[in-house]
């Protein structure tokens, strides 16, 4: 697939990985939400560092840490360190949420 806006999942009763890229120590990813968020009392925390970006839709983003809430349009980005505990609040439910995730590995 060369186009990100392309071939966009018909089933939106579940989020959606597309891994595009896979290399040693990293792995490039795209998610479309549809209206998903994290489940109620539960975090990621994940070994490893994700940088996020936001190319269509939007997304709250919460930050365990200092409850920062970062509501993310398009072109946003964040880097979220390994073991930052963090939760997706809500995404649209009118149009897909498309993310481009890069997952780096710790060491």
């Amino acid at each position: 697939m060369k186009n990100l806006f392309a071939g966009l999942p018909d089933d939106q009763t579940q989020e959606h990985f597309q891994e595009f890229l896979a290399l040693p120590g990293a792995k490039l990813e795209r998610i479309v939400s549809y209206g998903q968020s994290t489940p109620e009392g539960e975090w990621y925390d994940q070994d490893w560092g994700e940088w996020v970006m936001v190319l269509q839709g939007e997304a709250g983003l919460l930050l365990e840490q200092d409850h920062t809430l970062i509501h993310m349009k398009p072109g946003d980005q964040y880097f979220l360190p390994a073991n930052c505990r963090h939760r997706v609040e809500w995404t649209l439910e009118e149009q897909p949420t498309i993310w481009l995730a890069l997952h780096l590995k710790a060491d």
